[in-house]
């Protein structure tokens, strides 16, 4: 908000140094002056446009809303923290709602369409809800039964397998690069293995029921990630890399025998790699140094 209000100050600046300059002009310039005037308040910048190129919806919670930088912090359940701009151009909904962007606050739930301004991610629009899911969980599909709608989850990390129900009022979408996410998705997705995000409520008898699934990964998927080589382990015969497209890690394993670049692969290094997500990790398929 600071930027434009910044922009629309000078302009009001220049219109009243523009008519001071006026008044003190002899009384025949009179018609000039006002025609001086009128041109200076025409010439007021526009507001500018906004930021060209494709939109992103991002969900999170929103926190550290700064109405002095103009700028919020977004949560995404397992992702780094997004920092996001506003100012006059964002339009703010509540519950569907267009509201004033001065009511921007702290929200447990909230979806914003973004898009890049620069190296900054822009907000075009925010939408917050009044009310969210009961909880989200994140992790990879162990079993599915299609007849009784039963879905069971697990992580990497040490906690117990989560059940859920799929109902047919669960909705299914497919998350991440283009290739992906273009496929329709439903619970044919729901393959061993698959990762998936899961916004969940309660029923009536306290089971949780799966409200949106969004699958991440499927067995076979492809994949092309492109970033910064951040870690590499030639023991383990995994790399890190961030992907400035996401701002997200990825762990990627490799056979360093049908991929003998990787012997002179350093930190640093900016790469592409080809891989395929086999259920448990993604595995590169092909590596180049760029």
């Amino acid at each position: 908000m600071r930027r434009f209000l910044n922009a629309v100050i000078l302009g009001v600046v220049a219109v009243n140094c523009a008519r001071t300059s006026n008044t003190q002009t002899v009384s025949g310039a009179v018609d000039k002056s006002a025609i001086d005037t009128r041109s200076s308040a025409n010439s007021l910048p526009p507001i500018p446009p906004l930021p060209a190129g494709r939109s992103t919806a991002v969900g999170g919670k929103i926190e550290d809303v700064d109405p002095v930088l103009d700028r919020f912090t977004l949560r995404v359940f397992g992702q780094k923290p997004m920092k996001i701009l506003f100012d006059g151009r964002t339009q703010l909904f509540l519950d569907g709602k267009r509201i004033p962007l001065s009511d921007l606050h702290p929200s447990d739930h909230a979806s914003v369409q973004t898009a890049l301004d620069g190296a900054s991610v822009f907000a075009i629009s925010i939408h917050l809800l009044s009310q969210s899911a009961l909880g989200d969980y994140q992790g990879r599909v162990l079993s599915y039964n299609s007849t009784t709608g039963e879905l069971t989850v697990g992580t990497t990390a040490d906690r117990s397998p989560f059940t859920v129900a799929v109902s047919r009022n669960t909705t299914f979408l497919r998350k991440g690069q283009d290739s992906f996410s273009s496929v329709h998705s439903g619970p044919s997705d729901l393959q061993r293995g698959s990762l998936v995000s899961i916004a969940f409520d309660s029923d009536n008898r306290g089971h949780a029921v799966a409200n949106q699934i969004t699958v991440l990964a499927t067995p076979g998927a492809k994949f092309v990630f492109g970033g910064d080589l951040t870690a590499m382990d030639m023991h383990s015969s995994l790399l890190v890399l961030v992907d400035p497209r996401d701002q997200q890690t990825y762990q990627i394993h490799f056979n360093s025998t049908n991929l003998p670049v990787t012997q002179d692969l350093r930190v640093g290094q900016r790469i592409r790699v080809a891989a395929e997500y086999d259920g448990v990790h993604y595995q590169a398929r092909d590596i180049s140094v760029y």
